[in-house]
């Protein structure tokens, strides 16, 4: 019985100890690689591993061996990739059996190059997308902890797991995108992969994703993300690569981000349902702009616009996204407060802002008006585009304390060509220190300008100076508008009461118009225009002619007169008469200078000093393209006479001759003639002196001006006063 005890015991120490030592330090074997040969044979033919020898641990709890190895190769034709090791568990009672069976298998990897592990996956799996992604990726390292589960048929089961880490990685997509040191940690289950801390350099820029995940469909793979990135500076180099637009070129942009983002990969390796919202922190961008309409309202504006301290949410889907935001935008000298709206639906652009102008000027040239730099002025703007379409602005207002620009409803075309509109407003003081009220409804298409008070000062010099006629092709089509201002201002001098009539535009040429208006109970001004067929006949009379002739610059000291203006176009040539009556001047620099080189010393002292008065002056010219042909100009006055004729090609060339007669002259000639002279003039002669010719030839800024003296007065001369004697 003791005996029996002892044999026992020993047995049991045997065993507790080969039981400890299986436990804590195992066996070395080869016993088990021809199983595993063949285990992985039957996984794969093609793959082929190099084991040395294995070593078993005991785990005494589950009733299994762990089986190990330490630097195994694997090989595949011509492939080979060198493991850390590989591990996995084997049940006791298969031992025993001596029936091999795995539950599963980990390996660990040593740091491997990614292009070798896409090479040796290639061989064992011919797959274009691997060829693909094989020639994308330049350069990487990968360490990776691979675990297999298998079933009881030796088929590994779908909840494997993959856990490792990719440094210095480098992928060329195409040849301006280049993705550089890309390091981050993943996980793979089955059919869903999370990338964690993902930093990498996208062309000189450094980048970060926080988290990442990726699953696998039948239809791709769906990538969803969070991305943060602090004090990123975009350049303009990286930016022209997603942007190519002459009007809008941004020069660089700093911000901060956090973004949440999706999208599909396809099985062709094409971008599908991008999805990405994200809350900006923009800390500065700058914009080089050539906007010229910009410019005309914000006298002081820089070549650069700054946008600094800006909130904005970002939400994308597919080709539609909102973006919001607010904060100070630098277009002149101060800064100003904006914030806007920009929504993209379908082919549909919606767009929100408001600005609010503090310390900066704005300037409406067509309305006269000027901001006061130290006021506040809120611009509010809504509207819409159609893609290759019409914009519809559903309201601009322009507003501060004392002035108001009210537009709602304004429909343009693609060229920015007004369609139609609904309702205008304006009530403000322009830069003269003048009060206008006015505003223009739409009935039926048929638009009425109305109001109290209207300074046309400005508008009328725009008129006169402008040599481009595109500056006042604002309408599409037809556009007809009535006119019913109570009071019109024309200058300091001149106003004008009831203002009524109409406008007919078409094809943004003024075809047909009637208005009428007066200065005071017997003095009328009055606009017609009428065409017909190819004809259009113009008519301007002026019971005051100073209003107009005094905006000329080479005229100062007009006074008094009236003027009567007729024109009649047809084709691309216009024939115009142009008639002033009964009037005086007190500076023209050209005639004074003919004067003095023609040694009518006191006929120039009178033009500078009280003026000459003119009975009549009369101007037959026509237009073509860019030629005033003048066929004759005729002034007669009592102090002088002068009949011109020429042509003026538009800041080009002026070329005028004429003749220039001292009024004693003229009488004495005419006195001469017998019978007539006595009939017109009587026996009043005069002593006077002869009358001169002269040429007037240059550009416009450079006039070489030379006279002749006469002695006989040409015949036309003689026919023209006599004409005009006549009628007086």
């Amino acid at each position: 019985m003791r005996i029996t005890y002892r044999i026992i015991l020993v047995l049991f120490f045997l065993f507790f100890t080969s039981v400890m030592y299986l436990t804590f330090v195992g066996i070395e074997t080869d016993r088990f690689n021809k199983q595993i040969y063949k285990k992985i044979n039957e996984l794969n033919s093609d793959i082929k591993v190099d084991l040395k020898k294995i070593k078993l641990v005991l785990d005494p709890t589950n009733f299994n061996f762990n089986i190990k190895t330490l630097g195994p190769k694997i090989k595949s034709r011509n492939q080979k990739i060198e493991l850390e090791s590989i591990k996995t568990q084997v049940s006791l009672y298969s031992i025993i059996k001596n029936n091999f069976s795995l539950k599963n298998i980990e390996i660990s990897t040593k740091s491997l190059e990614i292009k070798k592990v896409i090479s040796f996956i290639r061989s064992i799996n011919k797959s274009s997308k691997l060829l693909i992604l094989e020639t994308f990726i330049k350069k990487g390292y990968l360490i990776a902890d691979i675990k297999l589960k298998f079933d009881e048929n030796g088929k590994i089961k779908d909840n494997y797991n993959i856990d490792g880490f990719v440094k210095d990685g480098k992928i060329a997509l195409f040849e301006k995108h280049r993705f550089e040191k890309i390091n981050f940690i993943f996980n793979l289950e089955n059919d869903k992969t999370l990338i964690k801390d993902l930093k990498f350099k996208y062309n000189e820029l450094d980048l970060e994703i926080t988290k990442l995940n990726l699953r696998n469909t039948d239809s791709g793979i769906i990538f969803n993300g969070e991305l943060n990135n602090k004090n990123l500076i975009i350049d303009d180099k990286i930016i022209s690569y997603f942007i190519e637009n002459k009007n809008l070129n941004i020069k660089k942009i700093d911000f901060n981000s956090n973004s949440q983002f999706s999208f599909k990969l396809d099985k062709k390796f094409k971008f599908r349902d991008f999805k990405l919202k994200s809350n900006i922190e923009l800390n500065q961008a700058s914009i080089l702009t050539n906007l010229g309409i910009i410019k005309d309202i914000f006298p002081k504006i820089k070549e650069q616009i700054e946008f600094s301290n800006h909130e904005l949410e970002l939400d994308y889907y597919k080709d539609e996204f909102q973006l919001k935001g607010k904060g100070n935008i630098l277009i002149q000298n101060n800064k100003d407060l904006i914030n806007y709206t920009l929504e993209k639906k379908g082919k549909n652009f919606n767009f929100e802002t408001e600005i609010k102008v503090k310390d900066n000027p704005v300037f409406i040239n067509y309305l006269n008006f000027r901001k006061n730099e130290n006021s506040v002025l809120n611009i509010k703007l809504k509207g819409s585009k159609k893609q290759n379409e019409e914009t519809r602005i559903n309201y601009l207002h322009i507003e501060d304390k004392n002035n108001q620009f009210l537009f709602n409803e304004i429909f343009l075309d693609k060229n920015n060509k007004l369609i139609k509109l609904k309702k205008v407003k304006l009530d403000y003081i322009d830069i003269e220190e003048q009060k206008n009220d006015i505003e223009i409804i739409n009935e039926k298409n048929n638009y009425i300008l109305l109001g109290k008070t209207f300074n046309a000062n400005k508008l009328i010099d725009d008129l006169i100076d402008s040599e481009d006629e595109s500056n006042f092709n604002f309408f599409k089509d037809k556009f007809n508008l009535k006119i019913n201002i109570d009071k019109v201002r024309l200058d300091k001098n001149y106003s004008i009461d009831s203002l009524n009539g109409y406008l007919n535009f078409s094809d943004n040429d003024l075809i047909n118009a009637n208005l009428i208006g007066s200065y005071s109970k017997d003095q009328k001004i009055k606009f017609t225009i009428n065409s017909k067929n190819d004809q259009k006949i113009t008519t301007f009379y002026s019971d005051h002619a100073s209003p107009f002739v005094q905006r000329y610059k080479f005229i100062k000291g007009f006074n008094e007169g009236s003027l009567d203006f007729n024109s009649s176009k047809v084709g691309d040539k216009t024939n115009s008469n142009l008639r002033i009556y009964d009037f005086k001047l007190q500076e023209v620099p050209v005639l004074t200078k003919l004067l003095t080189l023609a040694s009518l010393q006191g006929i120039a002292d009178l033009l500078s000093g009280e003026g000459i008065r003119f009975n009549e002056f009369e101007m037959k010219f026509n237009n073509r393209g860019s030629l005033i042909t003048i066929e004759e100009i005729y002034g007669i006055g009592p102090a002088i006479s002068i009949l011109m004729e020429g042509y003026i090609e538009k800041n080009k060339l002026v070329s005028l001759r004429g003749t220039l007669v001292p009024a004693t002259t003229i009488n004495k000639v005419i006195s001469s003639i017998p019978l007539v002279g006595q009939i017109l003039v009587g026996s009043k002669t005069g002593e006077g002196v002869f009358g001169v010719s002269f040429k007037i030839k240059g550009p416009p800024k450079k006039l070489e001006t030379s006279v002749n003296p006469i002695k006989t007065l040409t015949p036309r001369f003689i026919t023209r006063t006599l004409e005009k004697l006549k009628k007086n």
